[in-house]
C-alpha cells in the first residue's frame, strides 16, 4: 500500500497533485484560523462586550499563536520528515518521527498551559492589555478559559499535517472542520442566550478543539501508511532534532508574528495616548481593536497562502527524495502564480471594501472614529498583500525542499528584523500611522531578498528532465 500510494506522488501530473493535497490543507488552516476569528465576530456583535471585548480578544490572540507556533513546528517538521523518508524508502523513520511528534505535542501542550496559568497577568500586560481597565478584565477572563484548552489545541494542530503526510488530507480537513462547526454553533448560544461573556466564547472554542483532538487520536489507531509501534513513542534525539529543524521555519513564521504583535499593540497604546481622539479613555481601545480585525483578515488570507504551500510539502518532499527535481520546479512555478492571485484578490477586498469588512465585526455599534480608523488601517496595512503572499510561499517551499536554514533566515528577516524593527521605528516619525506603514515596508524589502532566492532555487532545480510533469 505504501509503495502504490506514494508512487502516485512521483507519477501523477503536478497540477492534479496540487489540487488534491493543497485544497484540503487550505480548508484545514482556514477553519483553524476561524476559531479565533469567529469568537471575535460574535464578541464584537454582543452589545455588552463591543470594542472592549474586541480589544481583549486581540490582546489574547498572540498567546494562542505561541501555542500554534510550537504545534506547527512539530507537525510541519514531522510532515516533511515523513514525506522525505517515504520518498527514500525508509518507512521506519517515518513511523518514529510520527510517534515522537505525538509525545512532543502532548508534553509541550501541558507545559505551556502551566506557564500561562502562572504568568497570566504579566503576559497580558506585555501584549498591551493595560490599555484600559475594562479591556484588561475581559482579557483575563477570556485568557483563563482558553488556556485550559491549550493541550487539546496543540495536539490537534500538530497532528493535522501528520495526517496529511499519511495520505489522508481529506480526513485532516474534516476533523478540523468538525471542531470549527461546534465552535460556530456554541458561540452564539453561550454569548447571546446564556450571556456568559468572554468565558462563553472561550468555552465554545475549547469544546471544538476537544473534538478535533479526539478525531486525531482515532486516526492514529487507523492510519493508512505509517504504522505506529510502542517503540516509536520513545524520544530519539536524532529524530527530534530532524523533525524540529524541518519545522523551524513554520515555528518562526508564527512566533515572529507574536513579537510583531507585541510591538504593534504597545506602539498602538503608546502613540494612541498621544492622539487627540484616542487619548480619551472611552476611545483608547479602538486602535488595538481595529488593528486586531485587520490582522484577522490578514490571517485568513495567509491561511490560504500557507495552506496551498504546506499542502505541497508531501509532494515536494517525496519528489526531492526520489530525485525528480524538474517536477518540483514546475510545482514551484504553479504555486507562486496561485499565491500571487490570492494576494491580488485580497488586495481588491482590502482597498475596495473596507467598510463592508469591518461591518462584520460590529462596526454599526461603534463610533465614527472606529470606522474611519478601520478604513485607513485596511488600506494602508495591507497595500502590499501580493508581495506578502509570495514571500510566505517562498518560506515554506524552501522548507519543503530541505533548505531549513535558508527558509528560517528569510522568515526571520521578514518577521523579526523588518516586522518588529519597523513597527518600533516608524511610529517615532509618523506617530500612529507609522504602525500601519510597518507591514508594507517589511514586505517590499523581504520581496527583494525572496526574488534572489527564487531565481537561485529555479537554477538549482533545473538539473534533471522527466517525461511527464
Amino acid at each position: 500500500m505504501e509503495n502504490s500510494e506514494h508512487r502516485f506522488l512521483a507519477e501523477a501530473p503536478v497540477g492534479k497533485l496540487m489540487r488534491r493535497y493543497a485544497m484540503p490543507c487550505v480548508i484545514s488552516l482556514l477553519v483553524g484560523a476561524l476559531y479565533n476569528i469567529v469568537d471575535q465576530i460574535f464578541i464584537a456583535n454582543a452589545s455588552y462586550l463591543g470594542s472592549f471585548g474586541n480589544a481583549a480578544n486581540t490582546v489574547v490572540f498572540p498567546m494562542t499563536v505561541i501555542a500554534l507556533a510550537i504545534a506547527v513546528m512539530i507537525g510541519d517538521g514531522c510532515c516533511a520528515f515523513v514525506s522525505l523518508s517515504l520518498g527514500k524508502g525508509r518507512p521506519e523513520d517515518a513511523s518514529r518521527s510520527t510517534g515522537n511528534a505525538v509525545v512532543l505535542s502532548v508534553t509541550a501542550g501541558f507545559v505551556l498551559m502551566a506557564i500561562y496559568l502562572l504568568l497570566r497577568d504579566p503576559l497580558l500586560t506585555v501584549f498591551g492589555g493595560r490599555v484600559n481597565d475594562e479591556t484588561f478584565r475581559l482579557a483575563q477572563e477570556y485568557f483563563f478559559w482558553i488556556t485550559l484548552g491549550i493541550p487539546l489545541y496543540m495536539f490537534g494542530q500538530a497532528m493535522n499535517p501528520v495526517i496529511r503526510a499519511d495520505g489522508s488530507p481529506r480526513f485532516a480537513m474534516l476533523s478540523t472542520l468538525a471542531g470549527a462547526v461546534v465552535n460556530i454553533i456554541l458561540d452564539p448560544v453561550f454569548l447571546f442566550v446564556c450571556k456568559w461573556g468572554m468565558m462563553g466564547a472561550a468555552v465554545a472554542t475549547v469544546l471544538g478543539q476537544a473534538l478535533t483532538a479526539a478525531l486525531a487520536v482515532w486516526y492514529l489507531f487507523h492510519s493508512r501508511i505509517v504504522r505506529l509501534h510502542p517503540a516509536d513513542f520513545c524520544l530519539k534525539a536524532k529524530t527530534v532534532w530532524r523533525t524540529l529543524s524541518l519545522g523551524a521555519c513554520s515555528f518562526l513564521s508564527q512566533i515572529s508574528l507574536v513579537a510583531a504583535m507585541a510591538a504593534i499593540n504597545n506602539m498602538l497604546r503608546k502613540y494612541g495616548a498621544l492622539d487627540e481622539i484616542f487619548s480619551q479613555a472611552q476611545y483608547a481601545q479602538i486602535p488595538m481593536a481595529v488593528v486586531g480585525i485587520v490582522m484577522k483578515f490578514f490571517q485568513i488570507v495567509i491561511s490560504i497562502v500557507v495552506g496551498m504551500a504546506a499542502g505541497c510539502i508531501p509532494i515536494v518532499g517525496y519528489n526531492m527524495g526520489a530525485g525528480k527535481k524538474m517536477r518540483v520546479r514546475k510545482l514551484f512555478t504553479m504555486l507562486l502564480a496561485a499565491e500571487a492571485l490570492v494576494g491580488a484578490a485580497a488586495l481588491i477586498l482590502a482597498e475596495g471594501f473596507p467598510r463592508q469588512l469591518i461591518a462584520i465585526f460590529g462596526a454599526a455599534n461603534e463610533s465614527s472614529y472606529y470606522a474611519d480608523f478601520a478604513v485607513k488601517a485596511f488600506r494602508t496595512y495591507l497595500c502590499m498583500m501580493v508581495l506578502a503572499c509570495i514571500n510566505k510561499a517562498c518560506f515554506i517551499f524552501l522548507q519543503a525542499i530541505g533548505k531549513a536554514l535558508a527558509s528560517t533566515l528569510l522568515s526571520m528577516f521578514r518577521e523579526v528584523v523588518f516586522g518588529v524593527g519597523f513597527a518600533l521605528l516608524l511610529p517615532v516619525f509618523f506617530g500612529l500611522d507609522g504602525v500601519l506603514y510597518s507591514m508594507p515596508v517589511s514586505d517590499v524589502l523581504t520581496f527583494v531578498i525572496s526574488a534572489l532566492i527564487i531565481a537561485k532555487t529555479y537554477n538549482e532545480l533545473n538539473t534533471e528532465g522527466v517525461d511527464r510533469v
